[in-house]
Protein backbone atom coordinates (compact mmCIF):
# COMPACT_ATOMS: atom_id res chain seq x y z
CA UNK A 1 0.00 0.00 0.00
CA UNK A 2 1.33 3.39 -1.07
CA UNK A 3 1.29 5.88 1.31
CA UNK A 4 -0.51 9.27 0.56
CA UNK A 5 1.12 12.69 0.74
CA UNK A 6 -0.39 14.41 4.29
CA UNK A 7 -0.42 18.61 4.22
CA UNK A 8 2.14 18.43 6.65
CA UNK A 9 4.60 16.01 4.41
CA UNK A 10 5.90 12.70 4.71
CA UNK A 11 7.98 11.20 7.16
CA UNK A 12 11.61 9.22 6.53
CA UNK A 13 13.71 7.27 7.95
CA UNK A 14 17.17 8.14 6.49
CA UNK A 15 19.76 5.26 6.42
CA UNK A 16 23.71 6.17 5.00
CA UNK A 17 27.00 6.22 5.76
CA UNK A 18 29.47 8.06 3.92
CA UNK A 19 29.71 11.38 2.15
CA UNK A 20 27.54 9.93 -0.65
CA UNK A 21 24.34 9.56 2.04
CA UNK A 22 25.10 13.15 3.47
CA UNK A 23 24.62 14.73 0.66
CA UNK A 24 21.12 12.81 0.38
CA UNK A 25 20.64 13.77 3.78
CA UNK A 26 21.23 17.12 3.34
CA UNK A 27 18.86 17.45 0.53
CA UNK A 28 16.04 15.71 2.65
CA UNK A 29 16.53 17.89 5.72
CA UNK A 30 16.40 21.12 3.56
CA UNK A 31 13.56 19.91 1.67
CA UNK A 32 10.24 21.83 3.51
CA UNK A 33 8.08 19.04 2.83
CA UNK A 34 10.29 15.82 4.14
CA UNK A 35 10.34 15.32 7.95
CA UNK A 36 13.30 13.24 8.40
CA UNK A 37 12.76 11.29 11.76
CA UNK A 38 15.39 9.09 12.31
CA UNK A 39 19.08 8.41 10.75
CA UNK A 40 20.85 4.50 11.03
CA UNK A 41 24.35 5.03 10.51
CA UNK A 42 27.17 2.51 11.19
CA UNK A 43 29.00 2.91 14.58
CA UNK A 44 32.25 5.31 15.24
CA UNK A 45 35.75 4.01 14.20
CA UNK A 46 38.59 4.41 14.82
CA UNK A 47 40.65 7.10 13.09
CA UNK A 48 44.32 7.94 11.88
CA UNK A 49 47.42 6.92 13.62
CA UNK A 50 46.56 7.84 16.78
CA UNK A 51 42.97 5.83 16.15
CA UNK A 52 40.52 8.87 17.30
CA UNK A 53 37.07 7.44 17.74
CA UNK A 54 35.52 9.47 14.40
CA UNK A 55 31.54 9.86 13.76
CA UNK A 56 30.39 9.56 10.25
CA UNK A 57 29.17 12.37 8.35
CA UNK A 58 25.54 11.87 8.75
CA UNK A 59 25.78 11.41 12.05
CA UNK A 60 27.28 14.61 12.30
CA UNK A 61 24.85 16.03 10.20
CA UNK A 62 21.91 14.67 11.82
CA UNK A 63 22.98 15.71 15.46
CA UNK A 64 23.42 19.75 14.19
CA UNK A 65 19.78 19.40 12.94
CA UNK A 66 18.50 17.56 16.14
CA UNK A 67 17.39 14.57 14.57
CA UNK A 68 17.83 11.32 16.40
CA UNK A 69 20.70 9.25 15.25
CA UNK A 70 20.88 5.34 16.04
CA UNK A 71 23.91 3.47 15.35
CA UNK A 72 23.69 -0.52 15.44
CA UNK A 73 26.21 -3.10 14.73
CA UNK A 74 23.82 -5.51 13.64
CA UNK A 75 20.60 -4.00 11.94
CA UNK A 76 18.94 -7.58 12.73
CA UNK A 77 19.72 -7.73 16.19
CA UNK A 78 15.90 -8.29 17.63
CA UNK A 79 16.58 -5.19 19.92
CA UNK A 80 16.97 -2.96 17.04
CA UNK A 81 14.42 -4.02 15.08
CA UNK A 82 11.73 -3.59 17.83
CA UNK A 83 12.85 -0.25 18.53
CA UNK A 84 13.03 0.79 14.74
CA UNK A 85 9.47 -0.54 14.52
CA UNK A 86 8.15 1.88 16.80
CA UNK A 87 9.03 4.76 14.82
CA UNK A 88 6.30 5.71 12.58
CA UNK A 89 7.59 6.87 9.23
CA UNK A 90 6.27 6.63 5.41
CA UNK A 91 9.72 5.78 3.63
CA UNK A 92 12.55 4.35 4.48
CA UNK A 93 15.73 5.84 2.65
CA UNK A 94 18.76 3.82 2.46
CA UNK A 95 22.32 5.68 0.74
CA UNK A 96 25.31 3.21 1.18
CA UNK A 97 24.43 1.96 4.79
CA UNK A 98 26.13 -0.97 4.90
CA UNK A 99 24.07 -3.38 6.47
CA UNK A 100 21.16 -5.83 4.72
CA UNK A 101 17.79 -4.91 6.12
CA UNK A 102 15.55 -7.75 7.49
CA UNK A 103 12.10 -8.57 6.34
CA UNK A 104 10.93 -7.17 9.29
CA UNK A 105 11.74 -3.56 8.59
CA UNK A 106 11.64 -3.85 4.90
CA UNK A 107 8.22 -4.30 5.66
CA UNK A 108 7.65 -1.51 7.81
CA UNK A 109 7.46 0.95 5.03
CA UNK A 110 9.00 1.27 1.43
CA UNK A 111 12.25 0.66 1.55
CA UNK A 112 13.97 2.77 -1.40
CA UNK A 113 17.53 2.48 -2.19
CA UNK A 114 19.73 4.69 -4.33
CA UNK A 115 22.26 2.81 -5.84
CA UNK A 116 25.38 4.45 -7.92
CA UNK A 117 24.65 2.35 -11.45
CA UNK A 118 22.17 2.09 -14.17
CA UNK A 119 20.79 -1.83 -13.00
CA UNK A 120 20.72 -4.20 -12.93
CA UNK A 121 24.33 -3.75 -14.09
CA UNK A 122 27.21 -3.65 -11.49
CA UNK A 123 25.05 -4.77 -8.22
CA UNK A 124 27.28 -4.42 -5.16
CA UNK A 125 29.90 -2.63 -3.43
CA UNK A 126 31.48 -0.70 -5.98
CA UNK A 127 29.75 0.27 -9.04
CA UNK A 128 31.16 3.80 -9.56
CA UNK A 129 34.75 2.43 -9.86
CA UNK A 130 33.33 -0.81 -11.88
CA UNK A 131 31.87 1.58 -14.35
CA UNK A 132 35.63 3.63 -15.02
CA UNK A 133 37.18 0.04 -14.82
CA UNK A 134 35.27 -0.99 -17.58
CA UNK A 135 35.37 1.97 -19.86
CA UNK A 136 31.96 3.02 -20.24
CA UNK A 137 30.43 6.03 -21.19
CA UNK A 138 27.22 6.15 -19.65
CA UNK A 139 26.30 5.49 -15.61
CA UNK A 140 23.58 6.60 -13.42
CA UNK A 141 21.55 6.48 -10.31
CA UNK A 142 18.56 3.90 -9.92
CA UNK A 143 15.70 4.23 -7.11
CA UNK A 144 14.84 0.73 -6.37
CA UNK A 145 12.52 -0.73 -3.92
CA UNK A 146 14.45 -3.07 -1.72
CA UNK A 147 14.07 -6.57 -1.10
CA UNK A 148 16.14 -9.18 0.84
CA UNK A 149 18.07 -9.76 -2.49
CA UNK A 150 21.45 -7.36 -2.66
CA UNK A 151 20.41 -4.64 -4.99
CA UNK A 152 17.71 -7.14 -6.99
CA UNK A 153 14.48 -4.43 -6.01
CA UNK A 154 11.93 -3.25 -8.59
CA UNK A 155 13.37 0.05 -10.43
CA UNK A 156 11.33 2.97 -9.44
CA UNK A 157 13.66 5.38 -11.68
CA UNK A 158 16.65 5.30 -13.46
CA UNK A 159 18.85 9.02 -13.95
CA UNK A 160 21.78 8.64 -16.33
CA UNK A 161 24.50 10.67 -16.94
CA UNK A 162 27.68 10.80 -19.59
CA UNK A 163 31.09 10.14 -18.96
CA UNK A 164 33.82 11.72 -20.34
CA UNK A 165 36.89 9.17 -21.26
CA UNK A 166 39.23 11.14 -19.06
CA UNK A 167 36.80 11.29 -16.09
CA UNK A 168 38.42 10.22 -12.39
CA UNK A 169 36.73 8.32 -9.92
CA UNK A 170 36.29 11.53 -7.15
CA UNK A 171 34.73 13.46 -10.11
CA UNK A 172 32.54 10.97 -10.85
CA UNK A 173 31.80 10.03 -7.40
CA UNK A 174 30.60 13.98 -6.57
CA UNK A 175 27.85 14.13 -10.21
CA UNK A 176 26.27 10.85 -8.99
CA UNK A 177 26.14 12.25 -5.34
CA UNK A 178 24.22 15.14 -6.42
CA UNK A 179 22.15 12.88 -9.06
CA UNK A 180 21.17 10.33 -6.22
CA UNK A 181 20.30 14.26 -3.90
CA UNK A 182 17.92 15.31 -6.72
CA UNK A 183 16.12 11.44 -7.60
CA UNK A 184 15.39 11.00 -4.16
CA UNK A 185 13.38 14.33 -3.80
CA UNK A 186 11.87 13.40 -7.14
CA UNK A 187 10.76 9.91 -6.27
CA UNK A 188 9.24 10.89 -2.98
CA UNK A 189 7.51 14.15 -3.87
CA UNK A 190 6.13 12.04 -7.60
CA UNK A 191 5.81 8.90 -5.55
CA UNK A 192 2.67 7.73 -6.45
CA UNK A 193 3.25 8.52 -10.31
CA UNK A 194 5.28 5.99 -10.92
CA UNK A 195 5.33 2.43 -11.35
CA UNK A 196 8.04 -0.04 -10.76
CA UNK A 197 9.64 -2.41 -13.24
CA UNK A 198 11.34 -5.56 -12.22
CA UNK A 199 15.02 -5.76 -12.75
CA UNK A 200 16.20 -8.43 -15.57
CA UNK A 201 18.22 -10.61 -14.20
CA UNK A 202 19.77 -12.07 -16.68
CA UNK A 203 21.23 -8.76 -17.62
CA UNK A 204 23.04 -8.53 -13.99
CA UNK A 205 26.23 -8.26 -13.01
CA UNK A 206 28.33 -8.14 -9.63
CA UNK A 207 30.75 -5.99 -8.50
CA UNK A 208 32.72 -6.78 -5.27
CA UNK A 209 34.69 -4.64 -2.28
CA UNK A 210 37.55 -3.26 -3.43
CA UNK A 211 40.86 -4.46 -1.79
CA UNK A 212 44.39 -2.77 -2.09
CA UNK A 213 45.81 -5.25 -4.25
CA UNK A 214 43.52 -4.81 -6.81
CA UNK A 215 45.67 -1.27 -7.17
CA UNK A 216 48.44 -3.65 -8.80
CA UNK A 217 49.18 -2.99 -12.59
CA UNK A 218 51.19 -4.06 -15.41
CA UNK A 219 52.56 -2.54 -18.74
CA UNK A 220 50.19 -4.86 -20.70
CA UNK A 221 47.41 -3.15 -21.95
CA UNK A 222 47.70 0.54 -21.47
CA UNK A 223 43.62 1.22 -21.56
CA UNK A 224 43.49 -0.89 -18.86
CA UNK A 225 45.95 0.21 -16.98
CA UNK A 226 44.58 4.14 -17.22
CA UNK A 227 40.98 2.98 -16.35
CA UNK A 228 42.52 1.51 -13.17
CA UNK A 229 44.55 4.55 -12.46
CA UNK A 230 40.49 6.38 -12.83
CA UNK A 231 38.95 4.22 -10.95
CA UNK A 232 41.31 3.43 -7.89
CA UNK A 233 43.09 7.16 -7.26
CA UNK A 234 43.22 8.00 -4.44
CA UNK A 235 42.54 5.00 -3.40
CA UNK A 236 44.17 2.68 -3.57
CA UNK A 237 45.75 3.98 -5.96
CA UNK A 238 47.62 1.88 -8.99
CA UNK A 239 51.20 0.67 -8.06
CA UNK A 240 53.78 -1.56 -9.53
CA UNK A 241 54.84 -4.75 -8.24
CA UNK A 242 58.25 -3.70 -7.11
CA UNK A 243 55.71 -1.31 -5.08
CA UNK A 244 56.57 1.93 -7.39
CA UNK A 245 53.02 3.74 -7.03
CA UNK A 246 52.30 5.94 -10.74
CA UNK A 247 50.83 8.82 -8.83
CA UNK A 248 49.89 10.87 -12.16
CA UNK A 249 49.35 9.63 -15.91
CA UNK A 250 47.48 9.55 -19.15
CA UNK A 251 46.67 7.37 -21.80
CA UNK A 252 49.37 8.19 -24.29
CA UNK A 253 48.00 5.74 -27.13
CA UNK A 254 45.65 2.50 -27.12
CA UNK A 255 47.16 0.43 -29.63
CA UNK A 256 51.23 0.34 -30.61
CA UNK A 257 52.70 -2.53 -29.89
CA UNK A 258 56.02 -2.39 -27.50
CA UNK A 259 58.02 -4.05 -25.09
CA UNK A 260 56.32 -3.95 -21.91
CA UNK A 261 57.72 -0.92 -19.80
CA UNK A 262 59.85 0.13 -21.82
CA UNK A 263 60.75 4.20 -21.69
CA UNK A 264 60.12 4.94 -25.18
CA UNK A 265 60.28 9.11 -24.77
CA UNK A 266 61.37 11.33 -22.03
CA UNK A 267 59.83 14.44 -22.85
CA UNK A 268 60.70 17.92 -20.34
CA UNK A 269 57.77 17.12 -17.39
CA UNK A 270 57.04 13.14 -18.18
CA UNK A 271 57.97 9.72 -19.64
CA UNK A 272 55.89 7.54 -22.17
CA UNK A 273 56.12 3.90 -20.95
CA UNK A 274 55.03 1.16 -23.56
CA UNK A 275 52.71 -1.21 -22.62
CA UNK A 276 52.18 -4.84 -24.74
CA UNK A 277 49.05 -3.15 -25.80
CA UNK A 278 49.36 0.52 -25.90
CA UNK A 279 51.22 3.06 -24.15
CA UNK A 280 50.81 5.29 -21.05
CA UNK A 281 52.39 8.92 -20.16
CA UNK A 282 53.75 9.21 -16.43
CA UNK A 283 54.42 12.21 -14.84
CA UNK A 284 54.76 11.32 -10.74
CA UNK A 285 55.56 8.52 -8.77
CA UNK A 286 56.15 7.32 -5.34
CA UNK A 287 58.55 4.62 -4.29
CA UNK A 288 57.62 2.37 -1.05
CA UNK A 289 58.25 4.81 2.05
CA UNK A 290 59.19 7.86 -0.12
CA UNK A 291 57.68 11.50 -0.97
CA UNK A 292 56.11 11.48 -4.47
CA UNK A 293 57.93 13.09 -6.96
CA UNK A 294 58.01 13.93 -10.64
CA UNK A 295 59.07 11.28 -12.59
CA UNK A 296 62.30 12.47 -14.36
CA UNK A 297 63.71 12.91 -10.88
CA UNK A 298 63.26 9.28 -9.87
CA UNK A 299 64.49 8.11 -13.81
CA UNK A 300 67.68 9.87 -12.79
CA UNK A 301 67.94 8.51 -9.22
CA UNK A 302 67.56 5.27 -10.68
CA UNK A 303 70.38 5.94 -13.80
CA UNK A 304 67.09 5.36 -16.05
CA UNK A 305 67.23 6.41 -19.79
CA UNK A 306 65.67 5.80 -23.26
CA UNK A 307 65.17 1.75 -23.91
CA UNK A 308 65.02 1.29 -20.29
CA UNK A 309 62.34 -0.78 -18.54
CA UNK A 310 60.62 0.59 -15.57
CA UNK A 311 59.88 -1.59 -12.75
Amino acid sequence: MRPERSALGVNVIFMGTPDYAKVILERLIKSSDINVVAVYTQPDKPVGRKKIMTSPEVKVLAEENSIAVYQPTRLRDADTVEELLKIQTDYIIVAAYGQILPREILDHAPCINLHASILPKYRGASPIQQTLLNGDKQTGVTAMFMEEGLDTGDIIKIDAIDISDDEMVESLFNRLTDVAANLTIDVLENYSSFTALPQDDSLSTHCSKITKADGEVEFINAVILYNKYRAYTPWPGIYLNSGLKLKKISLEDKTNSNAAGKILKIDSDSIVVGCSEGSVRIYTVQAPSKKEIDILSYINGKRLSLADTLS
